[in-house]
């Protein structure tokens, strides 16, 4: 075969085949950084709202439209709520997390054991339903303790377990203009705010708004199909 077949036999593929398929891809992965996408949540640091082995949908429509593949803003017609569950690229070595926002501009938060103080005032704190501990594994049941968090009218359930070192006490710190300050709900195992700092406005990726799918990774990856599809903070 000679060097003018390879060529013509190369283009052939590249007009029929290849190039559409990159376009499809462009379009996809366009799509998945501007529209909507899916996070992997691999750690238990928002349990019991989000489970290891859930993969949340993320609405990157909620609060703003970026420039595919950028953290640009087209437009933008809303900002993160308190109690909203957010994804985000963490201000220390980008990675990218789910967690809830607890601090908006301006505000001030402190944790006094555990007990999260929002601009001065004890944010209350109620006994949880036994319903939204129904897909928390029996030891994480045995090694924590549970409860409902009422933040600014948004509830939502909160975990704390008391065996392990944790940072219980923090501030009071003033959430600097443009920032968000963000707290996992498993307050004795997340890595948020307290420790990497406040997060820029512009590093918001999206909302988490449910979970798309569910997989036990502690029983072979099997799907938990009770949690597919459902919306978080139910």
């Amino acid at each position: 075969m000679n060097a003018a077949t390879l060529r013509s036999r190369a283009h052939y593929w590249w007009r029929k085949e290849i190039r559409w398929w990159l376009v499809i891809g462009l379009v996809v992965f366009s799509i998945r950084s501007s529209l909507a996408d899916w996070s992997d949540v691999p750690t238990g640091s928002m349990k019991p709202t989000i489970l290891e082995g859930d993969r949340v949908f993320v609405n990157k429509l909620a609060y703003d439209l970026k420039v595919p593949f950028t953290t640009c803003h087209i437009a933008q017609w809303s900002n993160p709520q308190r109690g909203d569950i957010v994804v985000f690229f963490s201000p220390r070595d980008g990675q990218r997390l789910v967690k809830r926002v607890v601090g908006l501009p301006g505000d001030t938060i402190e944790l006094r054991n555990n007990g999260l103080v929002l601009n001065g005032k004890p944010v209350e704190y109620q006994p949880i339903a036994e319903e939204l501990l129904r897909d928390v594994a029996a030891p994480d049941r045995a090694s924590s303790i549970f409860a409902v968090e009422q933040l600014a009218g948004h509830r939502h359930a909160v975990a704390a377990i008391p065996s392990v070192a944790a940072l219980r006490n923090y501030g009071p710190y003033l959430v600097p203009e443009g920032h968000y300050f963000m707290m996992g709900d498993n307050r004795d195992n997340s890595f948020d705010s307290r420790y990497f700092g406040p997060v820029e406005r512009k590093r918001i990726v999206g909302q988490a708004t449910a979970v798309a799918m569910s997989f036990d990774r502690g029983h072979y990856w099997f799907p938990r199909w009770e949690r597919f599809l459902t919306a978080l903070d139910r």
